[in-house]
Order: C-alpha cells, then structure tokens, then sequence
C-alpha cells in the first residue's frame, strides 16, 4: 500500500456500501444459456432492496491482507498467497487484482451470510469501488465497468461460467430488466428501469422476503442447470422460462400484478420440475401459503435454502405476512427480512463520483 495512502486510512476508513438484491428469471444472464436462446431475448428481472453491504478499508501489517466478515472466521493471507476457494476467497482475488497488500478489508451485511440475496456479489462490487477509488487518480467511476470487474473476478474463482445481474443491481440499484445481448462480438446488456422511485407503481405493502433459516448452496443447482442445458437436456423448459421471465417484466411495468403473480409462479414450478430441491421444507412451506393467498412467489438467486419472496396485491400480501410469520417461528434463525426497495445503488467513497 502506497504510504500516503496508509495516511489516508489511519486518519479515516475508505468506506462504501451496495445493495442486495430479489429476482426472477436468474441464470438467464449466463451466457452459456442467454446466447443459445438469443432468438427469444432473454430478459431477467431485479429489485435492489435495502439490505445493504458495506466494505471498509483499514491500513494492516505490511505484506498482508485481512478479510473480516459476519458469519465467517476472519483470516489474514500474505498479498498474492491466499487461496481463492476459501469461502473468502473472492475478496482476496480481488485485492489481488488491484495489488493490494497491507489492508484490513471489513465486510459489515445487513443480510444473512449465504442467504442467496446476492451478497457475495454486493461486497465484490463495494470492494471493486474502494480499491478503484484507491488507484484512480480521477474522481469518477463508472458503474459499469465496477460490476464488470467484479463479475470477472467472481467467475474466474468460480471456475464456472456466472450470471451478472446480481452485480449490476448492486451497482445501479432500483427495479430494472435487463436484456442479455452479443454487441460487438461480446457479451453485453440492456438496461430498462422499471420504477424510478418518483412515480409508477407503488409496491409499498406489495411484497415479503423470508429467510429461511438455513444458507444456500446455489452453486450446484447452477451448475446442474447449465450441464442439463449443454446435455439438450430441458432446453423446452428453458425456452418457457425465458417467455415466463419476459411475461413477468411486461406484466410489472404495465402494473398488471396479476398476470406478474401467474408468470412468477409458473417460472418457480418450471424451475422446481427441474431441480425439486429449488425450494427446502421451509420453502416449500412459504411458497404453498403465498399461493394460497393469491400471491406470487419465487425462491431468491439459484435457490436451495436462503430466502424467498413473495408478490401481490396489498390486502393479500398482509394475509400472508401474518401466516408467514407463524411458518417462520418453527425453525430458529428463520424469520421475515424487513426490506424496503434501494434506488441508490453502489454508494462510493466520499469525493468520488459515480457515472453508469
């Protein structure tokens, strides 16, 4: 770490913070599927919610960088050396990417570890966004390029193939669609805002997240989804769920939550015929009660186990709050997430600007 900006930690933190995420129509930003399927223009759906992640930077012993994070034993590596499929392992290809050394990075989430919110994605976005902020010598970064960065560093530890939208509701926040396309002989997106937070839709009293009280394991689920698909495997399945996906986008920006509510639930049992496991106990349980109380409801990121989340009218929608609620009490650590819509996105570090 350069010594001046050594100074600059020990006088004050460099702090940001970007927001989680609920979704439908996931995997559909891979582009092992998305391409394929191009002739359809796949479409998947975020809401950024006010569960925030935020990524603080304390100058550390020389050599050496620390990683602190909820839910996780903290765990110091020398620059460079740490092995990346350490369940912190993401944070360190990151600081190694930027050549990062002698820093202490905490990790402080509003959201449960591993509750398939799209954390991980939100603190690589706000961690891309510190360390840029470190090594630019402007004041302005794009949002763009932050959610790309990380999304190549996540997908290079993954060792498999992996989505971006989580990364860029992190980085833009709000209620967006986002079209997946091939634009100059590489990957690239379309962004349609849905709601501004200014006007349109009110979805105030309109949708519940639950955690289900156990973490996911997402990335199985993934990786059955893509062999399946690469195998000729459920590509009619896969075809109707790109057409539920759109539905559902065309459905909530005209504010039909009714026809939203039927393409969600059919895109979830598409999905569960599939991989059953999508849902666990609990689940299954929450989204049997959401349906019975005319709501839609979907599983959060690849599913098995984390939160899911439901979608209706008002009046429905507190009926199901409550019957939720005494669901939720038989396991320990399950409860509903207070969350609210983020129109803010990524949140950069005092004195730095952000663009799209």
């Amino acid at each position: 770490m350069p010594e001046n900006l050594r100074r600059l930690l020990e006088r004050e933190p460099m702090t940001t913070s970007a927001p989680c995420r609920l979704d439908m129509g996931g995997t559909l930003d891979i582009k092992t599927i998305y391409l394929p399927l191009a002739r359809l223009a796949p479409m998947t759906f975020n809401l950024a919610i006010d569960l925030r992640t935020s990524v603080s930077l304390f100058p550390y012993e020389k050599g050496l960088v620390k990683v602190t994070s909820r839910g996780f034993e903290s765990v110091e590596f020398p620059a460079a050396a740490a092995p990346y499929q350490h369940p912190l392992g993401l944070m360190f290809a990151i600081a190694d990417y930027y050549s990062a050394s002698g820093l202490h990075i905490i990790i402080e989430s509003a959201s449960p570890p591993r509750s398939a919110l799209g954390g991980s994605s939100a603190a690589a976005v706000a961690l891309v966004c510190a360390l840029a902020a470190c090594r630019s010598r402007t004041a302005i970064l794009s949002r763009k390029e932050i959610a790309l960065v990380a999304h190549a560093v996540e997908e290079g530890v993954a060792r498999m193939p992996c989505g971006l939208q989580d990364q860029l509701a992190s980085a833009y926040g709000g209620i967006n669609a986002w079209r997946w396309v091939l634009r100059n002989g590489q990957p690239d997106f379309e962004k349609t805002p849905l709601l501004t937070g200014t006007g349109g839709l009110d979805l105030r009293g309109r949708f519940l997240v639950a955690y289900c009280g156990v973490p996911h394991a997402s990335s199985d689920i993934n990786g059955r989804w893509m062999n399946h698909f690469i195998q000729a495997e459920d590509r009619t399945l896969w075809e109707e769920i790109a057409r539920c996906s759109r539905a559902f986008i065309e459905a909530f920006q005209a504010g039909r939550l009714g026809a939203a509510v039927e393409a969600m639930n059919r895109e979830s049992d598409l999905r569960k015929q599939m991989t059953p496991e999508v849902f666990d106990d609990m689940g299954e349980l929450l989204a049997a009660c959401a349906r019975e109380c005319n709501c839609g409801v979907r599983f959060t990121g690849a599913g098995g186990g984390g939160c899911v989340w439901a979608l209706g009218e008002t009046a429905p929608v507190g009926r199901l709050k409550t019957a939720w609620r005494t669901l939720l009490a038989q396991r320990p650590d399950a409860c509903l997430l207070e969350a609210g819509i983020d129109y803010r996105g990524l949140i950069a570090p005092s004195g730095v600007t952000l663009k799209d």
